[in-house]
């Protein structure tokens, strides 16, 4: 059954009351702040609604006061760090080239990896699964061995959720962090003169869906052709991109690497929808503007080989493809020399607020206006 069949055998409405706002009209952002209004009935933030709250709507992650614990204790109290993220098949992944197993280490990475923009340790996880026809116990044990393996690989401990039929495969996870309050790193904090940096590479991912969805469509032509049985897929060249839009790695390495050594950065985010998006995310919570250096976007040399292959612009993907998992933070510039240099790359400068966020396009003087596109789960 097709999910429009199902709508419409249950009521449900396939388009909008023209008298009423489209959420297509207002992106997932514009949509989360209606939300985050909603809950705070217009009186105050989400995060001022209990003593308890520390941190609602407007970050990687809710952060909540542990029970029992209090401000006064050492290190500020403990504190739980809250997450969740749903995946669903035809939005956020297709199964024609999406193993099960590496879906399973995908849905448990994402929110690992808002967990390690908190600056905390992810503890336990919650999975909510829905299942369409068609899908075997066979195929949901290798969903769940991918979540047994990235489970493992974060010390994490999968501890229930809940199963429901469904018109198309849907993953939801929950996973719950702790630390100590005084350890937590908002996306809020980062002040002019402050170096922004990223972990890693960027844009890998988007290339590797690039990839992925061109070799679907030489699928699908011979299918068209009844040649199907002649299909090789080719995928040698690009091993590394295609297996990070499959089964990214959340940077909780690098968070406990300098949580040992003592460091702590000013401002942290992941970067989930594009580093352009993330950029004005920092910028919007901590009230300045940021320039960024185009000639400095670290990117993998097989990412740029996949956009010389379908003649397109890399920085384009590094800016916003997303699903990158990488963080971006910000830290005293002149106290970058604190850090391994292997572990980050500075794309830029945090400035004033009134100065916007521009880039400096490589091989360019002037710097322009850097909008803040990356994927929006409701665009149309």
């Amino acid at each position: 059954m097709e999910p429009s069949d199902s709508n419409q055998q249950r009521g449900g409405r396939t388009t909008v009351d023209p008298e009423q706002t489209a959420v297509s009209d207002v992106g997932e952002f514009g949509l989360i702040a209606h939300i985050r209004d909603a809950l705070a009935g217009g009186d105050a933030p989400v995060d001022a609604i209990r003593d308890d709250v520390l941190a609602g709507i407007a970050d990687d992650a809710a952060v909540v006061r542990a029970p029992g614990a209090s401000e006064d204790d050492p290190g500020g109290g403990r504190v739980q760090v809250l997450t969740t993220d749903a995946l669903v098949e035809g939005t956020h992944f297709d199964r024609t080239f999406m193993p099960l197993g590496h879906l399973g280490v995908k849905a448990l990475s994402i929110n690992v990896s808002d967990v390690a923009a908190m600056n905390a340790v992810p503890r336990y996880a919650l999975v909510t699964l829905g299942l369409p026809e068609g899908v075997s116990v066979e195929e949901t044990r290798r969903l769940y061995d991918g979540f047994r393996q990235a489970a493992e690989a974060y010390d994490v401990a999968v501890v229930g959720g809940d199963t429901t039929s469904a018109p198309r495969l849907v993953l939801s996870v929950t996973v719950v962090g702790e630390a100590n309050a005084d350890e937590i790193v908002y996306r809020r904090g980062a002040e002019p003169g402050d170096a922004l940096c990223v972990t890693g590479d960027l844009g890998a991912a988007y290339a590797g869906l690039r990839v992925l969805l061109a070799e679907r469509q030489r699928l699908q032509q011979r299918r068209e052709q009844e040649r199907e049985e002649d299909f090789r897929p080719n995928l040698d060249e690009f091993s590394y991109v295609i297996q990070r839009q499959l089964a990214p790695s959340a940077r909780l390495d690098v968070m406990q690497g300098w949580r040992e050594e003592g460091h702590r950065p000013k401002a942290l985010i992941d970067i989930s929808d594009g580093l352009a998006s993330e950029v004005h995310h920092v910028c919007e919570a901590g009230g300045t503007g940021a320039h960024l250096e185009g000639a400095a976007l670290p990117v993998a040399p097989e990412t740029r080989t996949a956009a010389d292959a379908f003649e397109q612009d890399v920085d384009v993907y590094a800016l916003f493809g997303g699903e990158d998992y990488e963080l971006l933070f910000a830290w005293p510039e002149d106290e970058l020399d604190r850090l391994d240099a292997e572990t980050f790359t500075q794309v830029g400068t945090v400035t004033e607020e009134g100065e916007g966020v521009r880039i400096r396009p490589p091989g360019e003087e002037e710097p322009v206006p850097l909008k803040p596109s990356g994927f929006d789960h409701f665009e149309e």
